[in-house]
């Protein structure tokens, strides 16, 4: 490998190991379309930025970051759009969850994406939101608490 060739194999890995969970976590703050595009924007702005971005403690929480800031300015704010479900018949998940999700919070919307839907660990969404794990536990309870509410399943 020459030299160009480490920060080309340094990205490749960072990518390898990150995208699917950046791409969740806006897909998650974003809906799913603006979502993926913030991560593949995320990404592009990580590769020609890399020497900066390869220093950073968080990366992938910055890049997130970026993302994020990237969909929200083409958004205008309209409301996250989550898949709905295309099968007839009895629904394997509760009808009206994808607009009870949409009534969320983004914070409390990711947060409850990634740990319930993804089965992340609390430590792994604060690292990288770049928030402490108890803010994400909170986010995550007064969620829950929300949706209970919102779908009528008061515990």
């Amino acid at each position: 490998m020459s030299f160009d060739d480490k920060p080309i194999e340094a990205f490749r890995k960072f990518v390898a190991g990150n995208e699917a969970g950046l791409r969740h976590a806006l897909t998650a703050a974003l809906g799913a379309e603006l979502g993926r595009e913030a991560a593949a924007e995320a990404l592009a702005y990580g590769w020609e930025s890399w020497d900066r971005v390869a220093a950073m403690d968080n990366a992938a929480g910055y890049l997130y970051r970026v993302g994020l800031n990237w969909g929200r300015k083409r958004s205008r704010r309209r409301p996250v759009s989550l898949p709905e479900l295309s099968t007839p018949g009895v629904p394997w998940i509760e009808p009206g969850l994808s607009l009870a999700l949409a009534q969320l919070s983004d914070k409390q919307r990711t947060a409850i994406y990634l740990v319930h839907g993804h089965e992340w660990s609390l430590a792994e969404v604060a690292e990288l939101l770049g928030v402490a794990k108890g803010t994400v536990q909170t986010h995550l309870e007064r969620g829950m608490q929300r949706l209970r509410r919102e779908l009528g399943v008061e515990v």
